[in-house]
């Protein structure tokens, strides 16, 4: 846990140097926070607005660096992944109409970013995870060209020492391994940053950590990953998971992961959280020393403390301290992380005042939270909030038990009301932003509600890939509209795609995938029964490691049965010695009329599809000729 130094001795040299330069770092914040020279007085308030973008097939777009080097803008920034943009609005002092005009600058890069994206032939959307992303979007060919990026993967996989694993349980469950840390990039969020003082940076900080629960909870937006239905929030799960590079002996220990909610209430100050994760955490990245820090204080100056500033950026705790420069002072700054991106900026908008109008108002009524609320409790409600949302559990302030829904319309959305008012924040804003909020948690209508329900909606009228093309469809023109996600209507599947061709373009848009399989060994008798019981006519075989070794198809069967009938005590068959082999297989990728062509000419009448040596679907002759039915209804039709 202790050692920082992760690469060869090239590197090591370039790691050392840079850790002494963290170590003088944090010599000099000790200094600064000693020697009062740290903004006070002033209460501001900053946010970053992460989005995707959409192809015409509502698929991640890959055009992040055309549409940055035809804006050129200072504000709007790269992701990790080619597909996702990122603005950095300006801070606002806390109060008067500073959250109005906070939306009107996220609208404006919003509006400049989706102009461009249509030059390039794309879309903006704002969803914490975009329902239509795919395993194949999630490549190193799809990572923005940056350094940084490329180094990041390099050593988090050489720390991970193998794959990263992601294990989700909702009401699907996703069970994956991927080779790179990219699937950091099916998360988009909304951060959120409030600034402190000093001397009151750790009873804000504990107060952060309380409230992040129940505004989590109104916010959820992200309930689908890769087609999986998870957590309400699933990006919380996920980005702890893609880039876990805990060692099994560090798991064993039951050592952090970089991407943490805290295990206690901070006690002294900001200096503890950065004391620990240096403690804690490798140093992964080595930036060039720009000035000696306690040479830049002799001198009267700020240091920018760049070295602590680049190691705290690969920390990520769902609420980071960050030490800032902006004026002529340096300040601190909680960064609340948890947040999705979306649905609408509206409602992102509305999640914000909630927000800071509880830090606001509990500053106040509860300046010592600790001792009024235990840690695990606040820590209980974050998860629970990221997996159900409102639905969610909560035990409160003094113990008390709530749902996330009752919380916020019975104790929290006053509290935040009074927060904003005694802030000076304007009236006219405060009734806006709370009553959007207050309307959603009423409705319970979510984003991710929305999501869930829209899919639900279509289940049955048209395919799963042309029902998540809709959803993201439906997303990109709602936003549009500038309505909170409360007065949507729910996707609907004639809303979909003019021309129908788009849904089967390739066998992974209408394979099936609820698949029953058997294993070389099994009798034949259990193939059978499960043809009867399930009528289908082809049996994938599959040995215990999940490779695809063979095909029982009801011909064989037949064929069986017509050779041999097994009398009383005989022998039984095992599946081994009648299934055939697999002549040729398809990838999801797989262009539908190059898979009719293989069917064809192998003459055969169901095509396996098969990812990374894996069994993912199954595509069969009723299939095409269910495809053909409709296209030919759509073309020539009535």
């Amino acid at each position: 846990m202790g050692e920082h130094t992760v690469s060869t001795a090239k590197d090591d040299q370039e790691l050392r140097a840079f850790t002494r330069a963290l170590l003088a770092d944090v010599k000099a914040l000790e200094r600064m926070l000693a020697s009062d020279v740290f903004e006070t007085g002033v209460r501001r308030i900053g946010a970053e607005q992460e989005m995707f973008l959409v192809d015409a097939m509502m698929q991640p777009a890959p055009v992040a660096m055309q549409i940055l080097e035809d804006l050129k803008l200072d504000n709007l920034t790269t992701e990790l992944a080619r597909f996702n943009l990122e603005a950095n609005l300006s801070p606002k002092v806390f109060g008067g109409t500073c959250l109005s005009e906070m939306e009107a600058e996220i609208r404006d890069c919003v509006d400049i970013a989706s102009a461009a994206a249509q030059r390039a032939g794309a879309e903006v959307v704002l969803s914490g995870i975009l329902p239509t992303l795919r395993k194949v979007d999630l490549s190193l060919d799809n990572m923005s060209p940056i350094p940084r990026y490329f180094e990041l993967n390099r050593v988090m996989k050489k720390l991970r020492g193998g794959e990263f694993k992601v294990l989700i349980k909702g009401l699907d469950e996703l069970d994956m391994t991927h080779d790179n840390v990219m699937l950091e990039a099916c998360n988009t969020s909304f951060q959120i940053h409030f600034q402190t003082g000093p001397e009151e940076f750790a009873r804000l900080y504990n107060l952060a950590q309380a409230v992040t629960a129940p505004v989590l909870a109104a916010a959820v937006n992200s309930p689908v990953l890769l087609r999986h239905r998870l957590w309400m929030e699933t990006r919380i799960a996920l980005f702890q998971q893609s880039i876990d590079v805990r060692t099994a002996s560090a798991h064993a220990r039951g050592g952090r992961p970089r991407v943490h909610f805290g295990d206690r209430w901070v006690q002294k100050g900001v200096l503890e959280l950065f004391r620990e994760d240096i403690a804690r955490f490798r140093v992964m990245l080595a930036g060039h020393r720009d000035e000696d820090p306690m040479a830049v204080l002799a001198r009267g100056e700020v240091p920018k403390l760049s070295a602590l500033r680049m190691h705290n950026g690969t920390v990520y705790r769902w609420n980071r301290a960050c030490y800032g420069l902006s004026g002529p002072k340096p300040h601190l700054r909680i960064e609340m992380r948890s947040l999705p991106a979306g649905p609408t900026i509206l409602d992102e908008m509305a999640n914000a005042a909630f927000f800071f109008g509880l830090m606001a108002t509990y500053a106040d009524e509860h300046p010592n939270i600790h001792e009024v609320m235990n840690f695990d409790d606040a820590k209980n409600n974050f998860f629970a909030a990221a997996r159900h949302g409102l639905q969610a559990q909560f035990t409160w302030i003094g113990g008390r038990n709530y749902t996330a829904a009752e919380l916020i319309l019975d104790e929290l959305l006053p509290h935040a009301r009074a927060g904003l008012t005694g802030a000076g924040v304007a009236s006219d804003d405060i009734d806006r932003y709370l009553g959007v909020l207050e309307e959603r948690v009423r409705k319970n209508r979510t984003g991710s509600r929305w999501i869930l329900q829209s899919l639900a909606n279509m289940e049955g009228t048209t395919t799963l890939d042309q029902a998540y093309r809709t959803v993201v469809s439906g997303l990109v023109q709602r936003q549009k509209t500038g309505d909170p996600i409360h007065k949507w209507e729910l996707a609907s599947a004639d809303e979909g795609e003019s021309d129908p061709r788009d849904s089967f373009r390739t066998v992974g848009q209408f394979m099936s995938t609820d698949l029953f399989t058997i294993h070389p060994g099994d009798i034949v008798d259990l193939a059978t029964n499960v043809m009867e019981w399930e009528h289908i006519r082809h049996v994938p075989v599959e040995d215990e490691s999940g490779h695809l070794v063979g095909m029982i198809t009801h011909r064989a069967l037949l064929q069986l049965i017509a050779m041999h009938t097994a009398g009383e005590g005989a022998e039984p068959v095992v599946v081994s010695s009648i299934m055939s082999p697999v002549p040729v297989t398809a990838t999801p990728d797989t262009p539908t009329l190059e898979a009719m062509k293989l069917m064809q000419e192998h003459k055969v009448s169901c095509l396996p599809v098969v990812e990374n040596d894996r069994l993912v679907g199954l595509i069969t002759g009723r299939d095409l000729f269910d495809v053909s039915a409709k296209l030919l209804e759509h073309f020539f039709g009535d």
